[in-house]
């Protein structure tokens, strides 16, 4: 069985996360998949960032929805970083990616951009927002979906199937084996997050994970041992 290692916003436990330094290292290093988030700018440009503010990971303040590209271009998202465009990570790494929305507003900005640049193939969207899949898959209706989840039941393989999601992203520390054959028979591919050590690895692998999302480079290199 084919078993995926996703670098989580690059490999942000050894690059700054979410940043296009961060995404040649998880080329380079071999990941199958590269897992980015997004947001809009004050004037309508995708960037690529995790939170909504730009407060963590960067010397400035304030929510990014409060400021323009040019303001967000100045900040240092670290080791001299600039917040990348999502069309820029495009252009700067080959492999596929899974990138993370958190509204509607965003599904609409990406869906413009997968459409303009024929991306349906490469890549898949994510969110722990039920309404963005479906905004996004009313807009696309052949784009590869996932629902993500931190606290669920077994109800989450029904909402993913009523949003048309092909696959389940979730926390691998309350997943079971119930839960993942569950979602198996109902067709849905099923990713650990975060699979950071040599026990969540045997855990992803033994629970018959369809892959696990990474911090680190070295998972990758590990998954050649571990079945």
């Amino acid at each position: 069985m084919t078993f995926l290692t996703i670098g989580h916003r690059g490999v942000m436990g050894v690059e700054p996360e979410n940043t296009v330094r961060s995404f040649i290292r998880a080329e380079r290093e071999g990941m199958d998949v590269i897992e980015l988030d997004l947001h809009l700018s004050k004037d309508g440009a995708l960037v690529v960032m995790h939170d909504a503010d730009v407060d963590r990971t960067t010397d400035g303040s304030g929510a990014i929805s409060e400021h323009t590209l040019a303001e967000l271009r100045e900040l240092d998202a670290g080791r001299g970083e600039r917040i990348p465009l999502f069309e820029e990570v495009l252009d700067a790494v080959g492999a596929p990616l899974q990138a993370e929305i958190k509204d509607k507003a965003a599904a609409r900005a990406l869906a413009e951009v997968m459409v303009r640049r024929d991306l349906l193939g490469r890549v898949d969207v994510l969110s722990f927002h039920d309404e963005a899949l479906a905004e996004i898959r009313g807009l696309l209706p052949a784009v590869r979906t996932a629902l993500v989840a931190s606290r669920y039941g077994l109800d989450v393989i029904d909402r993913a199937r009523a949003v048309g999601a092909g696959m389940l992203v979730l926390n691998i520390r309350r997943l079971t084996l119930e839960l993942v054959e569950r979602a198996h028979a109902a067709g849905l591919k099923v990713i650990g997050w975060t699979v950071n050590t040599q026990d969540q690895l045997r855990l992803a692998r033994g629970l018959g994970l369809d892959g696990g999302t990474t911090d680190f480079p070295e998972i990758r290199r590990a998954t050649r041992y571990t079945a």
